[in-house]
């Protein structure tokens, strides 16, 4: 029969890892809320980008259609001008001017077509950076709602948990309470089982009489190496 104390020790050994795995999802959740405001900034930082691209494409091109504007007004005061010249010389300076004039509308014109081109595709994008965004949301919402339920979860199983281990805290030998405690605090876990003349914690081969020992789990044996308590797990008997 296994020694009373060693098997309150192992169940309180399980709750103790119930405690800290629940402390540590616990401590995790604000850095997993966190993760949401980021995925969801930097969806919003696309479609920031995506509509200042179209701004910026709209702006250009209105300042092209007014610089167009004053270019035609231009020219047609350079032709007007053109029928009252009297020499050949201002004939032909008049003549240079209209034909800059008329690149200059062409360089507006060729601004302002590639701009109604753009804008197309630049608005399909910016609709679909805010349907994406739309989606994440969405999406982030529904997570938030699931890891606010863990959270719950874990905050009633680590309840369940400190309950129970304190109960059964009392029903454990003074010494053999210390002595968990004490392992616990250098090595993280106080338990380990032995298997295979092996401390299956630090990995490191058992005295074939110390093992022998422990395989009976009457007593309270240390590993010589880890210092952790020993117990034995005996294999199932076959039907």
């Amino acid at each position: 029969m296994m020694h009373p104390d060693l098997e309150r020790l192992i169940r309180l050994q399980d709750l103790d890892t119930t405690v800290q795995h629940a402390r540590r999802q616990i401590a995790e959740s604000p850095g997993r809320q966190a993760a949401f405001e980021v995925r969801l900034a930097e969806q919003a930082s696309h479609v920031t980008l995506a509509k200042s691209a179209l701004t910026e494409n709209q702006t250009t091109r209105r300042a092209s259609e007014k610089d167009l504007a004053a270019v035609q007004t231009r020219l047609s005061n350079y032709k007007n001008q053109l029928m009252s010249v009297k020499t050949n010389r201002e004939y032909q300076a008049m003549q240079t001017e209209i034909a800059a004039a008329e690149h200059e509308v062409q360089q507006f014109e060729d601004v302002i077509l590639a701009c109604m081109l753009e804008a197309d595709e630049l608005q399909r994008a910016a609709s679909a950076a805010e349907a994406t965004l739309e989606a994440e949301e969405a999406a982030v919402e529904v997570e938030r709602a699931e890891l606010d339920r863990e959270r719950q979860a874990l905050e009633r199983e680590l309840d369940r948990a400190m309950a129970e281990r304190q109960a059964l805290a009392t029903a454990i030998g003074p010494q053999a309470l210390a002595l968990f405690d004490h392992v616990a605090r250098g090595r993280g876990t106080a338990m380990s089982q032995a298997k295979d003349g092996l401390c299956t914690a630090c990995h490191v081969r058992l005295r074939p009489q110390v093992y022998n020992e422990v395989v009976k789990n009457t007593a309270l044996i240390q590993c010589e190496n880890c210092q952790r308590i020993l117990y034995f797990v005996p294999a199932a008997t076959a039907p």
